[in-house]
């Protein structure tokens, strides 16, 4: 099988052919390589660029479901890249308008790495960025933007929420709560959510159960995230067309007073001195 790893990235960009099974599988195997600057600079935005313009239509909901069985990859690496190209397939194929089977198959298996993944590193000395929070922020996102149904919409949010209040050592880094709170504004924004504060409830009960001591990192990664979720329900939040990749107008969360109320509810649990 050939490796991307074996040649000049631009040489095999330029000299790609995305209907080659064989250059596709090698993505796939690439995606695992600790090589940073392969997976970063030549498998990613390659893959990503032939599933956005169309080049692997054909083959897009196979493509999917390799994505989502890589989320089970003994490799740190390949969980993180697989979900986040994962990401861009969601929304190639809700733009294609292929059967919401597919893209709820791939929600469930992606739902089910997120938020047992222990491994959070966001960088790595030897491996670079794994960035398993980030990339799955930018996923979730994905899914939203997908989204059909209030349903599917409030089983994301449970799962942010939960991935949120899962025990933890790792302190949040690199804007990785802004990452995650983006993706919750994405969904908060969807006109198709009907219940926008009740996954708060969870939340707000772990907090007021806290007690004396050094803060847990899921607290404060918590804590930070909803700060940024206050910023960014105020101000709206940008996405891009799924197709053309240009931003599109801010998106307003329908019950913004109210979302916003709660959260600050729950930000004077750890912050008193909130107004």
């Amino acid at each position: 099988m050939t490796s991307w790893a074996a040649a000049d990235p631009a040489t095999s960009w330029a000299a790609a052919d995305p209907a080659d099974s064989g250059i596709v599988d090698a993505l796939f195997e690439d995606l695992a390589s600790p090589n940073s600057a392969l997976r970063d600079d030549t498998v990613y935005p390659i893959f990503t660029k032939w599933v956005r313009d169309g080049s692997l239509d054909e083959s897009l909901i196979s493509i999917g479901d390799r994505l989502a069985a890589m989320l089970s990859h003994p490799e740190i690496q390949a969980r993180t890249f697989a979900t986040l190209i994962l990401g861009t397939a969601v929304r190639r194929a809700a733009a294609l308008g292929l059967p919401a089977t597919a893209i709820d198959r791939w929600r469930f298996a992606f739902g089910s790495w997120w938020l047992a993944e222990t491994d959070l590193r966001g960088y790595d000395s030897k491996l670079g960025w794994l960035h398993a929070i980030a990339h799955g922020a930018d996923t979730v996102r994905a899914f939203a933007l997908a989204a059909t149904t209030s349903a599917q919409l409030e089983s994301l949010l449970s799962l942010v929420r939960d991935r949120l209040l899962a025990p933890t050592d790792y302190l949040f880094a690199d804007a990785e709560d802004e990452r995650v709170a983006y993706a919750l504004a994405v969904i908060l924004s969807r006109p198709e959510l009907d219940d926008h504060v009740s996954w708060l409830e969870p939340i707000q009960a772990a907090f007021a159960a806290g007690e004396p001591g050094p803060v847990p990192a899921w607290v404060s990664n918590t804590q930070r995230t909803l700060n940024s979720l206050f910023v960014a329900i105020s101000r709206g939040v940008i996405v891009r067309n799924a197709v053309t990749h240009e931003p599109l107008p801010p998106s307003i969360v329908a019950s913004r007073e109210v979302v916003l109320s709660h959260i600050s509810d729950i930000l004077r649990e750890p912050s008193p001195w909130l107004a």
